[in-house]
């Protein structure tokens, strides 16, 4: 047993801040990160999946990105170096063939929509 988790008859309970809140929105859609076989790697709201197809809305291309280790930290903590992240704007929605789909959590969300645009 850590410092953050109680065990009350052989039940663990985790203290409510260490709960990781994914980040779902007011339909239901998840946010998540996917990866592609030939598109890169998009951020957005998971509005559909039919095989190795999805379909995204509110999804930001994650060009180059910073203050994260890999896209499964992106996933979980956002950005710490929003600076220096090349995201560009949102668009309305795209489809596309996925190799690997992270679902965020809010924090990791909010720290991605929060990136300034990059646009040439």
């Amino acid at each position: 047993m850590n410092k953050k988790t109680i065990i009350i008859d052989g039940v663990e309970y985790v203290k409510k801040s260490e709960v990781k809140k994914m980040a779902i929105n007011t339909d239901g859609m998840p946010y998540v990160i996917i990866r592609t076989y030939s598109a890169g790697v998009h951020a957005g709201y998971l509005a559909k999946k039919d095989g190795l197809e999805v379909t995204l809305i509110n999804s930001r291309r994650i060009w180059s990105w910073s203050g994260a280790a890999s896209l499964s930290e992106l996933a979980m903590k956002g950005t710490s170096n929003p600076d220096n992240c090349k995201f560009p704007c949102e668009v309305d929605k795209i489809q596309l063939q996925w190799i690997e789909i992270i679902d965020c959590t809010e924090k990791a969300m909010n720290s991605i929509k929060e990136v300034k645009i990059w646009s040439k």
